[in-house]
Order: C-alpha cells, then sequence, then structure tokens
C-alpha cells in the first residue's frame, strides 16, 4: 500500500514508528558504513531509540516539516531517504539518503531521491531542494551530481566531527532547474520510442 516501485522487487514506501523493529536491524547492518555521514541522533542503538527517530520523522510530516520513506529490496528495508527539514513557507527543503552496503551499485539511492525531489518541486509545489554533505563523501556528492544539482558552496569547519571539524558541501536544485531535466529526459524518451517505430 502506498508504494512507488523502483526498480524490480525494489519499492519506496513511508517508514513508520511501528516499522521500528525493521529499521533498527537496517541500522545495525548499515550502522559502521553510514555512522561517518549520518547525525548521531539518527542511528538509533536500540529499538526505543529506533521508534523515537521514525516518530520524530512521522511528527514532522504531520505538521508539513520532513518525513522519512524506507527503500525495501525483496522485503527488507535496506535503507532510505528523508526531508531532513521542510519549509512551506521559504519553498526549500533539504532531502538524505542512507542505504546498507549489500544494496549499493544499483542506483537505488538516485532513484528514491529522484522521487523525493520530483515529489517536492513538482507536487508539492517548492522551489528548492538542497542536499548537504560531508565534503569527504565521494558517493553522496555522487548522487547530488547524478541529479544535476549545482554545488552551491561548502561550509567550513561547520559540524564537529571524530577527527575534527567539518566541512560540510551545499547541493541544490531548484523547481525551473528540475522541470527542464525532465522535459529533456521526456524529450530523449519520446524520440527513442519514435526511432525504434
Amino acid at each position: 500500500m502506498f508504494a512507488v516501485r523502483l526498480i524490480d522487487d525494489v519499492e519506496l514506501r513511508p517508514l513508520n514508528p511501528w516499522h521500528a523493529g525493521e529499521f533498527l536491524a537496517n541500522l545495525d547492518r548499515a550502522r559502521e558504513h553510514i555512522a561517518p555521514w549520518v547525525s548521531p541522533s539518527f542511528v538509533a542503538t536500540d529499538l526505543a531509540g529506533a521508534r523515537r527517530v521514525l516518530q520524530r520523522y512521522a511528527d514532522r510530516w504531520a505538521c508539513d516539516d520532513g518525513g522519512i520513506w524506507g527503500i525495501w529490496s525483496g522485503g527488507t528495508l535496506v535503507g532510505g531517504v528523508l526531508l531532513v527539514s521542510l519549509n512551506a513557507a521559504t519553498g526549500v527543503c533539504e532531502a538524505g539518503c542512507w542505504l546498507e552496503p549489500a544494496a549499493e551499485g544499483r542506483g537505488l539511492v538516485t532513484r528514491a531521491v529522484s522521487r523525493l525531489v520530483d515529489w517536492a518541486l513538482v507536487e508539492r509545489g517548492l522551489h528548492r531542494v538542497e542536499w548537504r554533505t560531508n565534503a569527504g563523501n565521494a558517493r553522496s556528492i555522487a548522487v547530488a551530481r547524478r541529479l544535476g544539482m549545482r554545488r552551491d558552496g561548502v561550509l567550513r569547519e561547520v559540524l564537529p566531527g571524530p577527527q575534527g571539524r567539518i566541512d560540510l558541501e551545499v547541493w541544490s536544485v531548484l523547481a525551473p532547474e528540475w522541470q527542464a531535466r525532465r522535459s529533456a529526459a521526456d524529450g530523449r524518451t519520446s524520440r527513442g520510442g519514435a526511432e525504434a517505430r
């Protein structure tokens, strides 16, 4: 129910507090892999903590301030995407993601974030989606590039980290840019279909 197929047996669907057990199991498989890149408050270590994280995003969704969706592959939660924040008054939101190592290399995050950006800019009518990432997170930066985002700049040493202060890169895509990209992709699809006939 309320699922969007990404590829084959992979779905994007809401991640709710009652999924806390599945979310914790996913975090346990991903913990070491994602810990350097995500907020410590996100990486719950027990069932109550996992439920609190999911409840926080459920509350944000109810307040039109954010949200969280899981990526299920073959019925197993392997990662997800989230709106870290959403400000309807300014038309700006921040997207994020996580994925366990076994699910990498299939384009799942790029597909899922693309659906999220599409929802935010087209259906929800926001103007700007931001992507903030540790400057050392090559995989996250690659997702931003694949989605046609532009690098706005670097917030130097903005966050404390285990090995010192962290630089944060800010990437974004604006609604007109996203629409142009969609139109170009639709045009390629149409021409490809005509050529195939």
